[in-house]
């Protein structure tokens, strides 16, 4: 691509999302203003909205994350206008309809660089980047997710080894400088963070479910690298969901749900909230036959030890866990795709083992044609009664062979409504596409995980085969309903890009997301009470469809005062650690709500999540991980010139002027 041509296809994105904490008979809108030049978040920035719809003009500007909230617009036509000292102003036109909420993330230039433009869908210039619906509507989080590609990769490959992958034991790993091509060539989304939301404004928070994990795998391996995570690849959700909380698992109910709440360590006056829902679980002899699509990227950039060598070792250990029910098909692809392996029996081992061990790489990376074909073969030898699924493992690159974006997202889509789902596994470090394997993920209905090291492998391919593999709930949701007679305001922490709207919460047309067999999903939410409540302060519903569909069914639940507990000391163990997991996140991007907690109070934290929980091997890790992170940090508090953290308000972010 030629630099001029990059420049001005970096300078704005825009995502339409639809309505998000909208307010009855307004529209709002919200986003995200980035750097073009560094991708960084830009705080400070002035962004104005006129329109004939209103009097006068609307003006706020961005927190320390860049992220920017216009609610209570009048439906029109509006000017949104962009500024800050130093960069190119870039104003656009958008129309606000009736309760309707868009997200527009935009890329300011610096002066005198080339004119903006839109990124409005995909060419070979832009691989799999995305547009709005075409459709009249706005397109669901799970349809469109717009982003910058990253540049196009030149071979690259880790001085040593980071792992032991025979054993799985971590050794020492290398150390990166951040400017390395590894970090410079890795590409993540950011969302911004959740808004402190007043209920009398809104008091319904209602986000799809989901159960992914890989941005905790990820921030391990920026760390067992000795780099703190790019602040964008840092996914609340995804940290609390990694760890298993013991839930117990109710067999009358398709559900079991697990409320708590203590006072907040970190934001005085606040309440942590603990919400964590746990699938029915699915025992390995009811689980369907399967027949398993693996699609391999065997391009030039999975040469890295941590890519293709640790892909077939994880395939290895997949095939042992399988039986005589189960069929694998093997298709790989670099500049071309091609059936390495067609449908057979696990059973026939050594066949399976010699095409595993047979994989190379080469030639560049035709992402595009390697799904077709695996689609192809899925639905040519599709089971009956069974579970059809693709598993995409790659690196996430893809720079040749993919011209239509918006057909990709919809192929991938119409497999999922018949019946083929697609579940995404990333690897490597360097290279990395974290945007690209999400989406995929997410509109093919199933589930994106991260493999870091052999010991990754083993949890998601052997130990939560049945809950990666067998789903017992799709387009599930999740909605809080808050009490404003006993809570003044709340934040959910995290599912920043998961968030719907409440009217969308009863709508079955609405896409959202896919529960594995015995997979928990945990949410912590931030909410400031008025006093002690009488009785109930809240609502959990949760809707769901069965895995064949059909119409949603919904579960009800009060929340009771009685859950709340006096102190983060008297809160049971899962609550702990999964605020713990929840703060680690939020301190590694920086969030203004964490800036009273320090490093060495979360440590101290980490050490009183209590028994049994504290001693899984993966809760120790979590504590070593903390421990590296504080011992990375000496980012400076870009908080603290205008709003010192002795004067800090725990209720809203601080505006710079």
């Amino acid at each position: 691509m030629m630099p001029s041509l990059r420049n001005a296809l970096l300078c704005v994105v825009f995502l339409l999302a639809p309505p998000a904490l909208a307010d009855d008979g307004f529209g709002v809108i919200m986003g995200t203003v980035l750097n073009s030049e560094d991708r960084g978040t830009l705080s400070g920035v002035y962004v104005t909205a006129t329109s004939s719809s209103m009097q006068g003009e609307r003006t706020v500007l961005t927190d320390e994350n860049g992220f920017y909230w216009l609610p209570q617009l009048p439906p029109g036509v509006y000017t949104l206008r962009f500024e800050l000292e130093g960069l190119k102003p870039h104003a656009r036109d958008i129309v606000v309809r009736l309760n309707q909420t868009y997200r527009m993330n935009v890329y300011l230039l610096p002066e005198g660089l080339g004119e903006c433009v839109e990124i409005v869908g995909g060419s070979e210039s832009v691989p799999w980047s995305t547009r709005p619906s075409s459709h009249g509507r706005s397109a669901s989080p799970r349809e469109s997710v717009a982003y910058t590609p990253p540049p196009p990769p030149s071979p690259y490959q880790l001085s040593r080894m980071q792992e032991d992958y025979g054993s799985g034991q971590t050794v020492a790993p290398p150390p990166f400088n951040s400017s390395d091509k590894a970090f410079l060539e890795m590409y993540f989304q950011g969302y911004g963070v959740n808004p402190t939301v007043d209920t009398e404004t809104e008091r319904f928070s209602t986000f799809s479910m989901e159960a992914d994990t890989a941005s905790y795998s990820l921030a391990r391996g920026y760390l067992q690298r000795g780099v703190l995570p790019d602040e964008r690849a840092v996914r609340v959700e995804e940290f609390v969901n990694t760890f298993d909380y013991g839930y117990e698992n109710d067999t009358d109910a398709p559900f079991s749900i697990h409320v708590e709440g203590f006072p907040s360590p970190s934001r005085p006056g606040y309440h942590v909230l603990h919400v964590g829902l746990k699938a029915h679980e699915v025992s390995v002899a009811e689980r369907k036959p399967a027949h398993l699509i693996f699609t391999i990227d065997t391009s030039g950039s999975m040469m890295q030890q941590d890519k293709l060598p640790l892909v077939k070792q994880a395939l290895r250990m997949l095939v042992d866990a399988l039986d005589e029910r189960d069929r694998v098909s093997i298709v790989t692809y670099g500049t071309t795709a091609r059936v390495v392996l067609p449908p057979t029996n696990v059973l026939q081992r050594d066949v399976l083992l010699g095409a595993i061990d047979g994989l190379q790489t080469e030639g560049a990376t035709n992402a595009q044609a390697g799904l077709d074909l695996a689609y192809s073969l899925a639905s040519a030898n599709f089971l009956q009664g069974g579970i059809n699924r693709v598993i995409l493992c790659s690196d996430g690159v893809a720079n040749n062979g993919v011209t239509d974006a918006d057909g990709i997202w919809a192929r991938v889509k119409g497999f999922a409504e018949r019946g083929i789902t697609l579940t995404t596994v990333g690897f490597g470090m360097g290279h990395y596409n974290d945007v690209l394997m999400e989406r995929l993920s997410h509109v093919g209905e199933g589930n994106y995980a991260y493999v870091d090291r052999l010991a990754e492998a083993r949890r998601i391919f052997v130990q939560n085969l049945n809950g990666t593999l067998q789903v017992v709930a799709k387009d599930a949701k999740v909605q809080l309903e808050f009490d404003p007679r006993d809570v003044i305001r709340y934040r959910l922490v995290g599912y920043e890009n998961r968030i719907l709207a409440k009217e969308q919460f009863a709508d079955d047309r609405v896409d959202a997301g896919e529960v594995g067999s015995g997979h928990t999903v945990t949410a912590i939410y931030e909410v400031k009470l008025r006093g002690e409540p009488l009785d109930s302060f809240a609502t959990l519903r949760l809707r769901y469809k069965a895995p064949e569909g059909g119409s949603s069914r919904e579960v009800v639940k009060s929340l009771p005062a009685r859950i709340l507990r006096p102190s983060f000391a008297s809160a049971s163990p899962p609550s702990r650690l999964s605020y713990v997991a929840a703060a680690f996140a939020e301190k590694l991007r920086a969030s203004y709500w964490m800036r009273p907690l320090t490093w060495e109070q979360l440590i101290s934290l980490h050490g009183q999540i209590g028994a049994p929980l504290a001693q899984r091997p993966e809760v120790v890790e979590l504590g070593d991980l903390i421990r590296r992170a504080a011992s990375l940090d000496s980012r400076p508090d870009r908080f603290e010139a205008v709003a010192p953290l002795r004067l800090m308000d725990s209720d809203r972010v601080p505006r710079i002027e």
